[in-house]
């Protein structure tokens, strides 16, 4: 994985500190615990361009990071976190709510699911809400090396079943050794440039 031209934008805590941004946008989600920032810093093939923590949960902002100059990696909370009071709970909802609903831009999803489990029912939840606001949705299986190679393609298959997403948009990675990082990189571009052209020649209305 070649190394990406990264750099920290912003933190933001709702709408009134969104950066205005022209670039397709591509949102990193997934359970507290799955591996969030270990995949972003694989990806882009930097150790600390975002912060791993040992306490899932960790990430209560939006964070903005510019890549390449050419389009921007968004890492939001994790989902699923227990120790949060539910005014915690609330806030992060409505931030997250605000942010999919009315942000400009988003070219696609990376939905991160840990491939030694069944999708959780958030997990399940999350992918429909994509589904139903028309979000191109790519989904990373985190965890791969930890998967015997004889079950790998059968864990993927299942995943792919559940979330009735096809095969093909599923990517077995390991942010550990760093393998499946090219495959969803690629996939990720196809889906940037035709957002950028797209833009170029004028949405439709």
């Amino acid at each position: 994985m070649k190394q990406l031209n990264s750099s920290f934008i912003v933190s933001s805590s709702g709408k009134d500190s969104w950066p205005e941004l022209d670039k397709p946008e591509v949102v990193v989600v997934g359970r507290s615990n799955v591996g969030k920032s270990s995949f972003i810093n694989a990806l882009t093939n930097r150790k600390r361009l975002a912060y791993v923590g040992k306490t899932p949960g960790k990430t209560q902002l939006l964070n903005f990071f510019d890549i390449d100059g050419e389009w921007t990696l968004v890492d939001v909370p994790g989902y699923g976190y227990a120790k949060l009071s539910k005014n915690q709970l609330e806030k992060l909802g409505k931030m997250m709510d605000d942010y999919f609903n009315d942000r400009q831009g988003i070219a696609a999803v990376i939905s991160l699911v840990d491939a030694r489990h069944d999708p959780s029912r958030d997990d399940l939840d999350m992918i429909q809400y994509f589904k139903d606001n028309g979000f191109k949705i790519l989904v990373g299986a985190t965890k791969i090396d930890k998967v015997p190679k004889t079950k790998r393609l059968a864990h993927l298959k299942k995943i792919s079943q559940q979330l009735q997403l096809p095969l093909k948009n599923i990517f077995p990675i390991s942010s550990t050794e760093k393998t499946g990082m090219d495959e969803i990189y690629g996939a990720l571009m196809e889906i940037v440039k035709s957002e950028s052209e797209t833009d170029k020649n004028g949405k439709e209305e």
